[in-house]
């Protein structure tokens, strides 16, 4: 974890296959189009003399990630990776539409086989940074910045889970629900109980806890509130038989269901969306447990939030300490374009495209 540990220090040295362990089919071509595998042997035989200059752009703001993996994938694959001349911006820098984020420079039969992987790579770790970014920007509006939890374990297959983890991680969120996300930024995931160990413990949220608590003395204790839809009694009972060993309360309602804590009182009814977690609960929960001098119980989110809900949270100071996000941070919303720009020193593009130099591209050793 030497790499990773520099990385987070503010060190310019990079991430390589030592942490990615890259597939060795790569370098077969196994997941590159066919047609650049056949330009590969096209140009070997009828034009070995070439060297072109192949650049990376996307059309949006966003914050970049994907670089370390695609130089390490150069390094790894490329037929001569000494002979590559490679420029590049970093993970975690902001970047503009069209702006040039990565350039290649050699033979083409060397690397243009791993185009679209390459465009790939930065096409997703780019948009989960950039989704996990914006997020995290919206948990803040109020004034206060408040940890948002990568929960994507259950969104995407479990092969995506290292690499989503360190966009996330790039993009800024503050803790990750498994152990592979967390494993490329050196850490370890993070959570407390499922909903299962409730249901194994017949519903009863404290006896569940308290299980928990014996086996886990050391994790803050966090409890999931919403199993018997009761939010406010379950949060309630869990503080008076915890106290200040009560750390917080999570609050998951599917969007279908309306808490028990509306139809105990319909009067407050009529001028909101009761289903899943509201604002008007989660105030109602935060009253609650202040009320009773369990002001130090923190409250976590989670179910369907994305930046606009969020955004609408913090505007309305809902009293949300955490927010937990899955699916919405795995939105692949950005994609790249690699493009030949340049042949033999000479610009040689197809029409729309062209070099578009860029001074803050830092040269790869």
């Amino acid at each position: 974890m030497k790499e990773i540990e520099l990385k987070m220090q503010g060190e310019i040295k990079r991430l390589t296959n030592q942490t990615f362990k890259f597939d060795d089919r790569v370098g077969d071509g196994w997941f590159s189009a066919v047609y650049f595998l056949k330009t590969k042997e096209i140009v070997s035989d009828f034009n070995p003399e070439n060297i072109v200059t192949m650049q990376f752009f996307q059309k949006e703001h966003a914050v970049l990630c994907g670089t370390d993996e695609v130089i390490a994938l150069l390094k790894t694959f490329s037929d001569h990776p000494e002979d590559l001349e490679i420029y590049s911006l970093k993970d975690g820098d902001k970047i503009s539409p069209f702006e040039t984020v990565l350039t290649v420079t050699g033979p083409y039969q060397s690397f243009g086989y791993l185009e679209g992987v390459i465009d790939g790579i930065l096409a997703r770790r780019t948009s989960v940074a950039t989704n996990v970014y914006n997020v995290v920007k919206a948990a803040g509006l109020s004034g206060k910045q408040k940890p948002v939890i990568f929960m994507g374990d259950r969104d995407d297959h479990f092969t995506m889970q290292a690499g989503d983890g360190y966009a996330a991680y790039i993009g800024g969120s503050s803790a990750q629900a498994t152990h592979a996300m967390s494993e490329w930024w050196g850490k370890k995931g993070m959570g407390t109980m499922p909903h299962a160990l409730i249901q194994m413990f017949n519903g009863d949220v404290v006896e569940a806890a308290k299980a928990y608590y014996k086996k886990f003395p050391e994790d803050d204790l966090i409890v999931l509130v919403d199993y018997n839809n009761d939010c406010i009694t379950d949060s309630l009972s869990l503080a008076r038989e915890f106290k200040d060993q009560l750390k917080g309360v999570r609050v998951d309602t599917s969007r279908t269901m309306i808490d028990h804590y509306f139809v105990r009182n319909p009067d407050v009814l009529g001028t909101f969306d009761p289903r899943g977690v509201n604002a008007q609960l989660i105030f109602a929960l935060r009253e609650a447990l202040d009320k009773e001098g369990f002001e130090h119980v923190k409250i976590v989110v989670s179910g369907g939030f994305n930046e606009s809900r969020i955004m609408e949270f913090e505007k309305q100071r809902v009293p949300v300490d955490i927010y937990g996000v899955g699916s919405n941070l795995l939105k692949i919303s950005i994609g790249f374009t690699g493009d030949n720009v340049l042949l033999n020193g000479k610009p040689q593009a197809k029409a729309g495209r062209r070099y578009r130099p860029n001074p803050r591209l830092e040269k790869v050793d």
